[in-house]
């Protein structure tokens, strides 16, 4: 049978050699980490019927409250929930690690050094909110050596801890913080606030909190750059929409379109100034928004 299925292949009588394929039965492979997250989420798509009869075909808008919860009969937020299954975060982890190959990083297409220039070593220059261990951080610093500042990463404290275990490079820290609470001192008046995927994980009940604190810790010459899959308003590729769709089935959310992240902001005292985009197959994603102050 699973030589029919392609996974292996029949190289003599009673003698099999595993295909590249076979790699979804082998601990460790990436490709079995992928179809774990996708065997994990796949009982929660094929109730979304059932869910939305029952909600009145209602659009879900609540990250504590939507298709997650009513599937896996719990009141948590889908992160919370992986915390207590080691094994679908990794795989969680590992499925995202494949979401970002090949994209373009951020500060390759956003004029950084024109938006930076004149800093100084007391200058915080860089704040990114949601920054795991500080990856992005580290490879700004690696690409822009000549600019001068401070750089920090944000996540949970656990997260945060497991990055400053290693040895940080000079001038970068990082901060263990949760976004629904406000900014801490330390970043206060950053140059460059900056969020990679942290806002389509989120509805937006409790996005304009995140936002809202953000606002409050910027001063007028900060920037907030939204770095996210922006929809186009028509015509959305199939890929798109099944992105858009994961985040409505795990969150309440959703992968919004450029003029929802404007309504959004706008709501919470912020301007768009100018959207870019990096040269990608799919359009709208990688796409960097920068707001400042209204």
């Amino acid at each position: 049978m699973l030589a029919g299925m392609g996974l292996f292949t029949e190289v003599g009588l009673d003698i099999y050699a595993a295909k590249p394929l076979a790699a979804i039965y082998c601990t460790g492979s990436p490709l079995r980490e992928v179809a774990l997250h996708l065997q994990s989420v796949a009982p929660v798509i094929t109730r979304l019927p059932e869910y939305f009869a029952e909600k009145g075909y209602k659009n879900p808008g609540d990250a504590y409250d939507g298709p997650w919860q009513y599937a896996r009969k719990t009141d948590k937020h889908y992160f919370d929930w992986l915390n207590d299954y080691p094994d679908l975060q990794t795989a969680f982890n590992v499925t995202m690690g494949f979401s970002r190959m090949g994209q373009e990083d951020w500060f390759d297409f956003y004029p950084v050094e024109e938006k930076l220039k004149g800093t100084s070593p007391n200058d915080t220059i860089l704040v990114d909110i949601g920054g795991g261990m500080g990856h992005d951080v580290i490879a700004f610093q690696q690409k822009f050596p000549s600019i001068q500042g401070k750089l920090f990463f944000q996540d949970l404290a656990s997260v945060v801890e497991a990055g400053n275990a290693k040895e940080l490079p000079a001038g970068i820290e990082g901060i263990g913080h949760d976004f629904f609470q406000p900014q801490p001192e330390a970043v206060k008046g950053a140059k460059i606030f900056y969020m990679r995927t942290v806002l389509h994980d989120w509805p937006d009940k409790q996005a304009s909190t995140i936002i809202k604190h953000i606002k409050d810790a910027m001063d007028k010459d900060s920037i907030l750059l939204i770095n996210e899959n922006a929809l186009p308003a028509e015509n959305v590729s199939l890929y798109a929409a099944e992105l858009d769709l994961s985040m409505m089935t795990y969150f309440s959310s959703l992968d919004r379109t450029e003029k929802q992240f404007k309504e959004l902001l706008e709501s919470q005292g912020l301007k768009l100034v100018e959207v870019y985009k990096p040269k990608v197959l799919v359009p709208g994603y990688g796409t960097v928004l920068e707001f400042v102050l209204a």
